[in-house]
């Protein structure tokens, strides 16, 4: 099935607001988990140009790389390490200004500048993050943390 979406540019507010009823239609009724995340991180980097965008989901005491939209990236991340890392491990989001400031920073991309990264936690248990990368510093807000954390935890993740 060909999809289009509608993308809207203005307040970051109203591009949410409009990109998140289409990631639902993209995502309602399908059950395959790569597919509904490969459509949900091309959705959001097509409305917000976005450096990075991408999941990586716990497998064992790592996290693997998922389905992404941007250059290469790191392909395993420990517990507790870089942004993502530590998201995961105490299961909130994380919201940085400046990567360069952040302990233990992983750079798979040293056009990164700032990041959030919103932990995919089911049934009290983080079982992947949303990590998002842009070249500027500063990007990220609570207006990003809100809809990034509505966006998944509206995902299906029990197939």
């Amino acid at each position: 099935m060909a999809e289009d979406l509608s993308i809207i540019k203005g307040d970051k507010t109203a591009e949410y607001k409009s990109i998140i009823p289409q990631i639902d239609a993209l995502v309602s009724g399908e059950p395959d988990l790569v597919a509904n995340l490969a459509n949900t991180v091309a959705a959001l980097k097509e409305q917000f140009g976005w450096f990075w965008v991408g999941f990586y989901l716990v497998k064992g005491d790592e996290l693997v790389l998922g389905p992404f939209q941007g250059p290469v990236a790191c392909t395993r991340i420990k517990k507790g390490r870089g942004v993502c890392g530590t998201s995961w491990a105490e299961a909130r989001t994380l919201v940085v200004p400046d990567v360069e400031a952040f302990p233990g920073h992983i750079a798979c991309s040293s056009l990164s500048r700032s990041e959030i990264v919103v932990p995919i936690i089911r049934n009290g248990q983080v079982i992947g993050v949303l990590d998002v990368d842009s070249e500027h510093l500063d990007h990220f807000d609570e207006t990003d943390r809100v809809f990034l954390e509505e966006i998944v935890a509206s995902l299906n993740f029990e197939v």
